[in-house]
C-alpha cells in the first residue's frame, strides 16, 4: 500500500493510535518516490496568532514584529511532501485555508496580496476518529473527503503481536544483544497502549541499563513489571484453584439472592479502582470502557 501511495501525488490520510508509526509510514511514502523535501508539520503545536504565519509565511511589516519576510512550512515543502501530523487538531479557520491549498494548489502569505502556486504532496495523519469530529462540527466534511483520497489504517501493536520479535530485532540493531525467551514472552504478553513507540522506548531502556550484554527483566519499565506480576498471580490462582465439581461451595449467601445491576456495576468499578490504587486510566482499561464513561459512572454512583 505504501508503494501504491508513493506512485502518485494524491493526498494520503493515515489513521491510527498514537505510537503506531504514522510519521514512519509518511516518510516511507516520500522516500519510495523521493522528490523535494519532506516537511513535517505538527498541527498540535500550531497555536495562537502566529499559526497562519508558521504555515504560509508572512511579508515584512505584516504585523508587529514582522521585521523581515519569512517563508512558511508549506512553501518549504514546494515540489516535495508536506506531512500534517495530527490534522484533527487543526482549528477550523486553518482548515479552510488548507482546503484551498488542496483544491487550488495555492496559498497567500500573511500580509501579502499575491497568491502563490505550489506543487506538493499532502499526507495527513491523526489518532482521532475524524468522522466523529465531522459529526461534532470540529472538522470540515469537505476537507475530510479531500484528504481521505488514499486512506491507510495502521493497526495497534496489540493486534499484531507477531511483529514484536521483528521490531525488537530491528531496535537492537547491531548491538550484539538478544532477548531471552522469558523476556520476549513478557513483551509479547503486554498490550502496549503506546504501541511501537512504547516498545522502542522499552528496548532503549533495556539497552541503557544492561550489564555485561545481558538484557534483564528487572530493567523493564514499571508498567511491564507490574503486568508481569499480575499475570503471574493470575497463573498461580488458576494453578491452585480447587476443583469446584468435587468440593462443596462455602461462599457466603448474600442478604438478597439477587444483586441489582447498579449495585453490581458499582462494586465492580470500586474493585477495579482499588486494584489499580485509584489510577482511573488503568481502571478504565481493566474494565474495557472509556475514561469518560468511567468518570460518568463514578459520579453516578458517588464513588470518589
Amino acid at each position: 500500500m505504501i508503494d501504491k501511495a508513493a506512485a502518485n501525488r494524491l493526498p494520503v490520510m493515515l489513521l491510527g493510535e498514537s505510537g503506531t508509526g504514522k510519521e514512519v509510514v509518511a516518510r516511507a511514502i516520500h522516500d519510495a518516490n523521493p522528490r523535494g523535501q519532506f516537511v513535517p508539520i505538527d498541527c498540535g503545536s500550531l497555536v495562537g496568532t502566529l499559526m497562519e504565519s508558521e504555515l504560509f509565511g508572512h511579508v515584512k511589516g505584516a504585523f508587529s514584529g514582522a521585521v523581515e519576510t519569512k517563508r512558511g512550512l508549506v512553501e518549504l515543502a514546494d515540489h516535495g511532501t508536506a506531512f500534517f501530523d495530527e490534522i484533527g487538531d487543526l482549528p477550523l479557520d486553518m482548515q479552510v485555508k488548507l482546503l484551498r491549498l488542496l483544491q487550488e494548489g495555492e496559498f497567500r502569505a500573511v500580509g501579502s496580496l499575491q497568491w502563490r502556486k505550489v506543487d506538493l504532496r499532502i499526507i495527513a495523519a491523526t489518532h482521532r476518529n475524524l468522522k466523529a469530529e465531522v459529526a461534532a462540527g470540529r472538522f470540515r466534511l469537505d476537507l475530510y473527503y479531500r484528504l481521505n483520497v488514499f486512506g491507510l489504517h495502521l493497526p495497534p501493536l496489540r493486534y499484531r503481536k507477531e511483529d514484536i520479535s521483528l521490531l525488537v530485532e530491528h531496535f537492537l540493531g547491531e548491538d550484539g544483544m538478544s532477548l531471552s525467551p522469558e523476556l520476549l514472552e513478557t513483551l509479547e504478553g503486554y498490550e502496549w497502549p503506546g504501541n511501537v513507540r512504547e516498545l522502542k522506548h522499552c528496548i532503549d531502556r533495556l539497552i541503557a541499563l544492561h550489564s555485561e550484554g545481558a538484557l534483564a527483566i528487572r530493567d523493564l519499565p514499571s508498567a511491564l513489571i507490574e503486568h508481569r506480576a499480575v499475570q503471574g498471580l493470575e497463573n498461580l490462582s488458576i494453578a491452585v484453584a480447587p476443583d469446584r465439581d468435587t468440593l462443596p461451595d462455602y461462599s457466603m449467601v448474600p442478604k438478597s439472592p439477587v444483586i441489582s445491576l447498579p449495585d453490581n456495576e458499582r462494586q465492580t468499578i470500586a474493585r477495579a479502582l482499588k486494584a489499580t490504587n485509584g489510577e482511573r486510566a488503568k481502571a478504565a482499561r481493566m474494565l474495557e470502557i472509556g475514561r469518560t464513561t468511567l468518570y460518568r459512572k463514578m459520579k453516578q454512583y458517588g464513588i470518589e
